[in-house]
């Protein structure tokens, strides 16, 4: 591209702020952030000084109009609803005038997943297309338009049938609605409360119930690097590290969980599988001087691993030696 101004039709035909940043439709603000200072520090005019001043006009000018609407519609949380709520008309017209057909081989290959295999497949073209949008900017406007396409497909796949109406704070199905033709666990991305974090999280329970270990361990390094002070989070990671026999880095783990919450009763009952005599003398230290703030309250003991119902290790995986 050797033009120094952005294509006219550039601006109205950008829309998907998502695929502007090159990020999934999921993302939360704290992902939004990341990605958009990402991008300023590419196109950052500084860069472009020994380029005869074409790049870095359009550079700027990309940034300008293109880049910081889009950010400035997805930093909110009421902006990124709305933005997905456009999307979803946008697939639902399109799937009144025929079926969606892509053009990418990406969009497709997406539509072909299986539905269990949708997310995972879905976050990984996002990053592998973001890492190139912004390198090139003969390769912007094809990268985007393939963005654009994926986060299509993914909300088709992920509505089905339903038909809905739009609302101030979002879309929700119609009574004439159709059964939502996707798995439960997706229910929480339809809700818009599900954070980055979070669905790591979900994800990895989900693996914990199969015993899948290695996608258990891969899922909670996501979810920790997002937010790292979370007990649970560490507690799982723990023992997903422990069925592999990586019992170096199930007591880090262990400990940090015991750290944020004493009290998380899968860490203190694999933490003492484990003999960590300082997690569970801090964790003694701890309830006592809680019991001796107040004498006059019974001690109830901690529920056990069995009982708790975030815990997702299969049972027969408890009783380790």
């Amino acid at each position: 591209m050797s033009q120094s101004s952005l294509p006219l039709d550039w601006t109205n035909k950008f829309t998907d702020p998502y695929a502007v940043l090159g990020i999934s439709v999921t993302a939360d603000d704290r992902r939004v952030l990341k990605r958009y200072r990402d991008i300023a520090k590419l196109l950052h005019p500084d860069r472009y000084a020994l380029d005869g001043g074409n790049e870095k006009e359009l550079a700027t000018q990309l940034l300008a109009r293109i880049v910081n609407p889009a950010y400035e519609q997805l930093k909110q949380e009421k902006g990124r609803t709305e933005s997905v709520a456009l999307l979803r008309i946008k697939v639902r017209r399109l799937c009144r005038e025929g079926p969606l057909t892509p053009q990418s081989d990406i969009a497709h290959q997406l539509m072909e997943h299986p539905a269990s295999a949708v997310d995972v497949f879905y976050e990984q073209a996002i990053a592998q297309l973001a890492d190139s949008q912004y390198q090139q900017f003969d390769q912007f406007e094809i990268v985007t338009d393939q963005l654009s396409e994926l986060n299509l497909v993914y909300l088709q796949l992920k509505m089905g049938e339903v038909f809905f109406r739009e609302k101030r704070t979002g879309l929700v199905a119609s009574n004439e609605a159709k059964p939502l033709q996707f798995t439960p666990t997706s229910a929480a991305f339809e809700t818009s409360v599900e954070s980055y974090d979070q669905r790591h999280y979900r994800r990895a329970q989900e693996y914990a119930k199969k015993a899948n270990w290695t996608q258990v361990v891969q899922e909670l390094r996501d979810a920790i690097k997002i937010k790292a002070d979370k007990s649970d989070y560490h507690a799982l990671l723990g023992v997903a590290y422990l069925q592999q026999n990586l019992q170096g880095m199930a007591r880090v783990h262990l400990r940090q969980a015991l750290k944020l919450n004493p009290n998380d009763p899968l860490a203190t009952r694999f933490a003492a599988k484990l003999g960590l005599g300082d997690a569970a003398s801090t964790t003694q230290q701890t309830n006592s001087k809680r019991i001796s703030a107040n004498s006059n309250k019974v001690t109830i003991p901690p529920p056990s691993v069995e009982a708790c119902s975030n815990c997702f290790v299969p049972k027969s995986n408890l009783g380790m030696k």
